[in-house]
């Protein structure tokens, strides 16, 4: 379990590495997420220790929200301002992602 968590953590810190010295406007996490996904591509196959550390982490994952909830609550006079735009980011930008896994997916069936 401890081998999943190392390689997780190696994947984050490779691409916060790799962020930083190539100055990317992305987060580090999505690159690592990158990195992450061609090694199991290029691997083939399953990983044990990623899947028994994800397998025993995937239920406690819902954690993780608790501080975004808190920021919410924190700044609830904001949002009470700025309702009408942040409602219109939400629906365009779930639209915008529908209609872009549509058409990969419509995409890759080809």
């Amino acid at each position: 379990m401890i081998e999943g968590l190392i390689k997780l953590l190696a994947f984050q810190v490779a691409g916060e590495g790799i962020v930083f010295m190539l100055g990317l406007p992305i987060p580090g996490a999505v690159v690592g997420m990158a990195l992450l996904f061609a090694y199991l591509v290029i691997r083939g196959r399953e990983d044990a220790g990623l899947d028994t550390f994800t397998a025993a982490f995937l239920p406690h994952l819902s954690l993780l929200f608790i501080p975004a909830a808190v920021g919410i609550v924190a700044h609830l006079d904001r949002i009470a301002q700025e309702w009408l735009a942040i409602a219109v980011a939400i629906v365009v930008s779930t639209v915008a992602s529908v209609v872009a896994t549509a058409a990969a997916v419509k995409w890759l069936k080809k």
